[in-house]
């Protein structure tokens, strides 16, 4: 079955930060975890290049919008490998095939009667890209987002008709309760749409960094209607020869942050109608990573946390932990350097890499390096029970935080069990040598089940994991506890996570 999940793109006004890793993470666990059910996923994600933002960047900095954007893009996209990001196509807005299908798109939308040329007058973030409403603005005139001073701007622009779309878009929510996700940020969503849309522009006249508007060539398309495209554009030319865009179409997710709801929810499915094309299935709603002074982490801010930072000290799989665990997906949440220590700490070396270390250990040490093929404990089986199918939901509805939490709740679990049933004393007593088979077989099915599962979360320790346990099937239906020990002979392995 298709699965077509997306990240929002990001602007190439700056370099990379924890904010944009945070995302391509949760993503990437989603998608993971949707391969390990063998669905056919799709994941996209790339970088927004055009629109005032980006050149008046390139204008501080002395190059051409063009320059900044093919430096920043790739620094973007070089981060994606070593985030261990598995997506499947990375679209630049300035690739030319998203040009031709922009127009086509936009075109259509134009010839379906929802476009006019007016004057535009309003408060206007330069950081945004975006004019803002009353309700939006801060006191003193002033951006909720970049917290800047708006400039009041006046314009002659295409519009685009939003409000020939109230009707439409309140059936939508009437009928998809789950189109916006969490239930606050489809209250939010929601909120906007009923207390009335106002016409938006569609195109800028004084800017030239954008796709130009095919029936009015003086004109370019403001950049966020060029930018929410990409997400259907993308399918026309990702594989060379191979238009996707039935196979795929429409999203299942758009993951994006909280500070472009209004355009996700709102403008994107409008525009959709507009063009006759169907409406993503969700939106996923994250909140903001906070630095320490509490405000969103933003490169304007100047309040980042370097993720190349955290990657030098911990390695990958522990940033995508931490990101993981320690902010719930879909809520705000102070991070640092101090938290990852203590996840890294407490958690992955202490709790799941000491749980397979000593599993791994005992098993060599007691039985020389086999898998006893004996009846587990129904004990511990029992508290597996139901968790495949649990984490299942939980991701169905992103909420890629609280399934970790249920898993964790195993690791921890499974090392209580050590502790409780001791081997290091059964293995004193020959008599007992049938009741240490069963707790070592019981451990190893334990690991093995939970490494199936974290497999999404630290694809690279979980499969390091698993290839000494010599356990090949990676397919969440294999996260099931087994009735039996494998028999399997296991390798030595490594700490996954070394003590720092």
């Amino acid at each position: 079955m298709a699965f077509y999940i997306t990240t929002a793109i990001s602007y190439v006004n700056g370099a990379p930060h924890l904010g944009h890793a945070y995302e391509a993470i949760a993503t990437d666990v989603i998608a993971r975890h949707m391969r390990q059910r063998n669905e056919d996923v799709f994941f996209l994600t790339g970088t927004d290049e055009h629109g005032e933002p980006v050149a008046d960047a390139a204008k501080d900095q002395g190059v051409t919008p063009q320059v900044l954007a093919d430096e920043n893009a790739a620094r973007f996209r070089a981060l994606l490998p070593q985030l261990d990001v598995s997506n499947d196509f990375f679209i630049r807005t300035t690739d030319a095939e998203h040009h031709r299908r922009v127009q086509e798109v936009l075109r259509r939308v134009h010839d379906n009667g929802f476009t006019y040329k007016g004057l535009y007058e309003g408060w206007y973030c330069p950081k945004c890209a975006d004019f803002k409403v009353e309700n939006e603005i801060l006191d003193g005139n002033r951006c909720p987002i970049h917290e800047i001073a708006l400039t009041r701007e006046q314009e002659e622009n295409w519009f685009f008709r939003l409000s020939a779309f109230q009707g439409r878009l309140e059936q939508l929510y009437a009928e998809q309760p789950a189109f916006v996700m969490p239930l606050q940020r489809f209250n939010e969503a929601r909120a906007f749409v009923t207390s009335g849309l106002q016409d938006v522009s569609l195109s800028r006249a004084r800017m030239n960094w954008g796709v130009t508007v095919p029936w009015d060539p003086s004109h370019v398309f403001y950049v966020w209607f060029d930018a929410l495209l990409n997400y259907y554009t993308a399918l026309g030319y990702a594989r060379p020869g191979d238009d996707l865009t039935d196979r795929y179409w429409p999203a299942n997710f758009h993951v994006i942050g909280k500070d472009i709801l209004k355009f996700h929810t709102v403008f994107w499915p409008a525009m959709l109608m507009a063009a006759e094309l169907p409406t993503p299935a969700h939106v996923f709603v994250h909140g903001f990573l906070l630095g320490a002074d509490g405000r969103k982490m933003s490169k304007s801010l100047g309040n980042v946390l370097d993720p190349f930072e955290v990657l030098d000290e911990f390695g990958t799989d522990a940033l995508r932990f931490y990101l993981m665990r320690d902010v719930q997906f879909g809520s705000d949440g102070p991070v640092g350097m101090e938290q990852v220590t203590v996840r890294y700490e407490a958690e992955l070396a202490n709790e799941y890499g000491n749980l397979a270390s000593r599993t791994l250990a005992m098993l060599q040490r007691y039985r020389d390096g086999r898998v006893p093929e004996v009846d587990t404990d129904p004990a511990l089986a029992e508290s597996f029970a139901g968790l495949a199918d649990d984490v299942v939901d939980l991701i169905d509805a992103a909420e890629v935080t609280g399934a970790l939490e249920l898993i964790w709740q195993r690791v921890r679990r499974c090392n209580r069990y050590v502790e409780e049933r001791a081997p290091w004393q059964l293995a004193r007593d020959p008599e007992r040598a049938a009741e240490l088979d069963q707790v070592l077989a019981s451990l190893a099915e334990g690991i093995r089940a939970l490494s199936v599962l974290l497999c999404a979360y630290i694809p690279v320790s979980a499969r390091r994991l698993l290839d000494a346990l010599r356990a090949d099937d990676t397919r969440v239906e294999a996260a099931a506890f087994a009735a039996r020990g494998s028999g399997a002979t296991v390798s030595a392995l490594a700490p996954l996570f070394p003590k720092r």
